[in-house]
Order: C-alpha cells, then structure tokens, then sequence
C-alpha cells in the first residue's frame, strides 16, 4: 500500500463511483439507508427543511424506528433554522441528533462563520460510504431552477470506508475544535469490491491542518501531462499558485473551472484577482456560466482524482473542517475528466489573455495588497479571541453538550 507524505495509507481494492448533482445523488444515499441494517452516521454542512430535507427524515426515522442506529451532525451555521417540530420526529424516533457550534442569529444574522463543520459524509453499516460537496437540500437539484448547484459526490465500497466509518464515529464522540483523527489499522477482506486505491483525508484545526492541501501540491507537482481542478471558491495559498504556474511552464495542461455564475459575488472577485498571473504562464481558465458551481474536483493525468468538500480558498484550507476523498484509478479519471469536459464544451466561457484588464497603477498598487490581506486574514483572525465550538445532542425538548 502507497503511502502519503504524512503517512497516510492508500487503500487497494475499492469500488468508486461519481454521482453528479442531486438527481445522482440522493437516491443513491437515500436507498442505502433505507437497507441499513445496523449502523447511519451523517454529517453534513447544508440540512434544509424542504423536499429533500423532509425525504431524508423520514428515511432516518423509518431505519431507527427498525432498529438500526442512527447519529446525525449538522453544522450551526449551515442548518441554523431547523425547526422544533423537524427536530422533535427525529429524536423521538431513536436519532442521536447533533448540532455543531449552534448560535442564536443576531438581527437575522450568523456570526458563527468560521472553523465551521463543512463536511459532507455518510457511512451505512461499516460497508458504504458516501463523501463530496452535495448538501441536503433541494438546491442541488436542477428543478429548483437558475440558482440550483453544479456539484459531485462519490460513493464508495471497499477497505477506505473503514477509515470513513472509523473517523466519523470518533468525531461524533469528541468535540471536533482541536480534534486530531488518526488513520486506524484496517485488515484487508480476501475479496475486493473494485480496483481503485483510495484515500480518505480530513482537515481539522490539529495535526491534519494541511492534510488536503498537501496531497493537492504533491499530485501537482508530480504531474505530467495534465492537471484539471474544478472548485467552487479559489483563492490558495502563493505556494499553490506556484506550483501551478510551474506545471503549465514545464508544459503541463492546466485548466481551472471556477464560478461565472456565483453565488457568492466576492468569491469571483478573489478568483479572478488571480487571473492575469494564471492566463500569463499558461493556465487555461473557464468559469462556468449555466448556474452556480458548488464542486471541489480535480484530476490529475490519468489515474489521480479527488472529490470532496474542501476549496481551495482561506476558509476550507486554515479554518473549516473538511474531508476529501482522493483516488488513483484509470476508470474513475475518465469518468470525471469526461464530466468537465462536458461542462468546459458546453457551459463555460474560456477567459482570454486580451479580455482581462490591462495593468494599471490602481491594479499594480492594490491588487497585491488585497491578495496578501485575503490570504493572510486567517492568520490575523487566529490572533482575536476564539470561542470553542461545542458539539450539541439534541435531547427531544431540550438540549445538552455532547
């Protein structure tokens, strides 16, 4: 088994398969915990009271009220409006219901914006796993009309649903501010699902802080041939840049799939402070334009690819708390090269060299300023008082600290 820089083992002999958008998605992880037999746990950043959110519900409260175990996170900012009534049919089935780092709004507002629980994971009985970028909600399917997310999930079978079960149990049981998970032994089975390697790495704010970035750079710097990362919110670090930039100079094709259509405005201004020095040393950028991109994909030559929920901006790589899945496998990176192909030929505008602003005093003066105050505003902010999340069970009418 190959191991990482950080010492992290790749798993041989799993099945891995790409579900794109809701329509792919919900389903399949809808039908997994209906033939649950023993086990759920379910972690997800977005739970929305509506269509989707209801049809999970129910699902969980169907597997519980059978006999299977049910344990639930949700993050306080993401699914900060849950209702006592959703909430209540939940817990009074069986469902160990938690909620991370909850705060009342002040004014309609969330304050609780950083070190956010951002993953995106579901384990069923030890033997299925599902990881990516896909929330529980109905804007993540294509009816919910023009502002309805482009996006990615995996699911998985084989040896690294193990780590996936193994780390979300633990977390489930530890307060996550702080929390370090460990990649545990894993026995390998005689007969294998599949054939793909598969590594499972989570960002947390202890020893796995660069966990994910690290694995990016490294495959970065590693490839050959080609190099597509597809990722909703970009604005990495000067080291990513570089290497980056190096990659196309060494005549590696890189292409970058960021929002046209964001929905988050100053996300794309950040993106796209970054382009002039992309463009210059080669890098081909497409922002994709038929409604909001939410992926965080990429793939690497022939037999590297990653899905997750990490991004590639300040909030994912120093403060969120996050889980990618990484795969080497010829198959898979067929599968997703032919997804953002898809999408490049189709709903994206390419960014040219001639279309982007001429250099200027005001870009030559404050375009570093702003580059270097996003970067380095996760350091400044890790310098101001911070509170301690608190993983919160939700006890029927009342709650308590878990």
């Amino acid at each position: 088994m190959r191991m990482t820089a950080n010492g992290r083992l790749w798993r041989p002999g799993n099945r891995v398969e790409l579900l794109e958008n809701g329509e792919a998605f919900f389903p399949r992880a809808f039908a997994a915990i209906a033939e649950a037999r023993h086990e759920i746990l379910l972690e997800t950043f977005i739970l929305f009271e509506d269509k989707v959110g209801n049809e999970l519900r129910q699902h969980v409260i169907d597997a519980s009220r059978r006999g299977v175990k049910v344990e639930m996170t949700v993050d306080g900012y993401g699914s900060y409006d849950l209702s006592e009534d959703f909430l209540s049919g939940l817990t009074a089935a069986g469902v160990k219901f938690r909620i991370f780092d909850p705060h009342r709004t002040l004014f309609g507002m969330r304050l609780n914006v950083f070190r956010r629980l951002h993953r995106k994971l579901l384990v069923v009985d030890g033997e299925r796993a599902f990881v990516g970028g896909i929330n529980y909600g109905c804007d993540h399917l294509e009816d919910a009309g023009p502002l309805s997310k482009q996006d990615y999930a995996l699911a998985i079978e084989g040896p690294v649903v193990a780590d996936i079960r193994d780390f979300v149990s633990t977390a489930m049981h530890a307060n996550d501010n702080g929390h370090s998970w460990s990649q545990p032994d894993v026995e390998l089975p005689a007969a294998m699902p599949g054939d793909a390697r598969a590594l499972f790495l989570v960002r947390d704010n202890g020893r796995n802080s660069t966990a994910i970035e690290h694995e990016y750079r490294a495959a970065i710097r590693a490839a050959r041939r080609e190099i597509v990362i597809a990722n909703a919110y970009f604005f990495p670090g000067y080291g990513f840049m570089r290497e980056l930039r190096d990659a196309a100079r060494r005549g590696v094709r890189v292409a970058l799939i960021t929002q046209g259509e964001p929905d988050m405005p100053f996300a794309q201004l950040a993106a796209r402070m970054l382009y002039p020095d992309l463009v210059a040393a080669g890098v081909a950028i497409y922002e994709y334009c038929r409604r909001p991109f939410h992926g965080k994909v990429a793939l690497v030559d022939d037999d590297w690819s990653t899905v997750g929920s990490s991004n590639l901006d300040p909030l994912s790589l120093s403060f969120n708390l996050e889980a990618n899945v990484f795969v080497r496998d010829r198959a898979f990176n067929q599968r997703l090269r032919q997804s953002l192909d898809g999408l490049r030929q189709r709903d994206c505008r390419r960014i040219e060299a001639r279309a982007l602003p001429r250099r200027s005093f005001w870009r030559t003066l404050v375009a570093p300023v702003f580059y270097h105050a996003q970067r380095r505003f996760p350091t400044w902010a890790g310098l101001l008082p911070a509170h301690t999340p608190k993983v919160v069970l939700v006890a029927n009418d009342e709650k308590q600290d878990s």
